[in-house]
């Protein structure tokens, strides 16, 4: 047999070298991952709340009647939007996010002309991992976060 014939392959040690490197590059990455995972999953809920509260002024002014943003924080985070004709949305954060929601007041009202009771410096905190941001909403309804 010629050495060109020989069958070229790794010795046991070179797997085994390139294996603990490829660990410890994933065990040094894994962290900034679940970093970037909680961010966008708290960043999603964040754009719910948001679309939520502009649906229920929306609605209280196209309807012309009183709107209702209510948070149940102990089920891990369900906002619910409703009027007196029924429930409009729920939104289940944890479920979909895996986020915790906490909120300075439990509930919003929209009145028909879509000024809020209930919303003066309403602040909703929400969580996921180490990563928080928080939602305020104003009297007149504007949303920042």
């Amino acid at each position: 047999m010629t050495s060109s014939s020989l069958a070229r392959g790794f010795t046991l040690l070179e797997l085994l070298v390139a294996m603990l490197i490829a660990g410890i590059l994933l065990a040094l990455g894994l962290p900034r991952f679940n970093a970037a995972r909680d961010s966008r999953s708290v960043r999603a809920a964040l754009d719910v709340l948001s679309s939520g509260f502009s649906l229920a002024r929306e609605t209280a002014l196209s309807r012309r009647a009183p709107v209702a943003v209510v948070f149940d924080t102990a089920g891990g985070g369900v906002m619910r939007i409703r009027s007196a004709g029924g429930p409009i949305r729920r939104s289940d954060l944890f479920a979909s996010f895996g986020v915790t929601v906490t909120a300075n007041r439990d509930s919003a009202v929209y009145d028909p002309r879509g000024v809020g009771y209930g919303l003066s410096n309403l602040s909703v905190i929400v969580r996921r991992g180490n990563f928080v941001d928080t939602l305020t909403v104003s009297r007149l309804g504007r949303v920042r976060w």
